[in-house]
Order: structure tokens, then sequence, then C-alpha cells
């Protein structure tokens, strides 16, 4: 099958058939570029501050950028912990307080930042893959424990049902562990 594809292309003027791997690299960079939509969004990037300890607020409902109001500060902890634990206002619960427009959001976890390692707000594409790739930089985890790590963090998955008329990530939650795990096993090829 594969030999008369070949002379069907080569009679047809066409250059080459796709090789397996490229065809893999082709979806994982589609699936890479839905997952950059996902972590780039306000919902998730928000959180992923890097070395600043100070959440952001940006997205639709606000009308500019800006970091979290009230001068709140995660601390070296990334909890808050030694000034005002996040959970103070982003109270631990299992029945949500998330209907209210602009009421802190709540997950039955303790709220917190990012590692400063995974600082992803306001960064490109190229710089967050190869930062979600490196293992030194993602809590020492291939493609399927990143993958297996957003189906079961429940923070993770308040971005997809923020609740209070939040713009939610896009796709879904299913999607995005999906789409880690084709580019996973492409090898996590990154955008050039």
């Amino acid at each position: 099958m594969m030999r008369e594809a070949f002379f069907v292309a080569l009679l047809c003027g066409l250059s080459a058939l796709p090789v397996a791997g490229e065809t893999a690299r082709g979806q994982a960079l589609e699936a890479w570029a839905r997952i950059y939509e996902v972590v780039s969004h306000p919902r998730c990037a928000n959180c992923h501050t890097g070395p600043s300890d100070r959440p952001m607020w940006s997205g639709p409902s606000y009308r500019e950028t800006r970091p979290h109001g009230m001068n709140i500060r995660a601390g070296e902890s990334r909890i808050g912990a030694e000034t005002l634990p996040c959970r103070t206002c982003h109270i631990t619960t299992e029945t949500g307080g998330n209907a209210a427009a602009h009421m802190a959001p709540q997950v039955a976890d303790a709220w917190r930042l990012a590692p400063v390692e995974a600082h992803w707000f306001g960064q490109t594409s190229a710089y967050i893959c190869t930062r979600l790739r490196d293992p030194d930089l993602n809590g020492g985890r291939t493609a399927g424990e990143i993958a297996d790590h957003l189906g079961h963090d429940v923070i993770l998955h308040w971005a997809w049902a923020p609740g209070g008329g939040r713009e939610p990530a896009p796709y879904d939650l299913e999607r995005h562990i999906a789409d880690i795990r084709i580019w996973g096993d492409a090898g996590q090829p990154c955008p050039e």
C-alpha cells in the first residue's frame, strides 16, 4: 500500500509523502498550539508569575492587566504564609464560592501560586514549551506525568469552571490532557 502511494505521489508530481515522524511532529505542534492557548490564558497564567510573588489580574473581566489588588504577595512559600495565606480569601471549600463576579476563586485545596520555575505569565510559546518539557523546571515530570497531574489537581480544574462570569480556559480539561499526551508521545517538540 505504501509503495502504491509512493508511485501515485511520484506520478502526480508530489515531492514526497509525509514520513510518520513528520506527521507525528506536525500533530504534536498542533497540540502544542492548543496547549499554549490554555497555559497563556488568564485562568492559568495569572498564577504562573515566575520570580514575582504577585499574582496577576488579567482577562476580559478586567479593564487592564495589573497585579492582584490589596498588595497581595505570595512570598517565598508561594502560599502567602509569610504574610497573609492565600486561603484567607481563597477559602478551601467543597461547594465553591465562585458564582459571584469578582469573588475570590475557591477550590477544595489550598490556593497558591505556581512554582517559580513555571513562569508563564507574558511569555512566548517557545519559552513556555522549553520550560514545560524540562524535568529540572517542571517538577521532574514526563509528559505523561504532567497529564496525570492535570487530571487530579483540583486547582487546575478551576480554570475550566471559574464561575462568576469569568472566561474559562479554552477547550476543556479532557482536550488539554489529550493534547499533552499527543505532544509528549511525539517527543515534546517546541515551535521554532
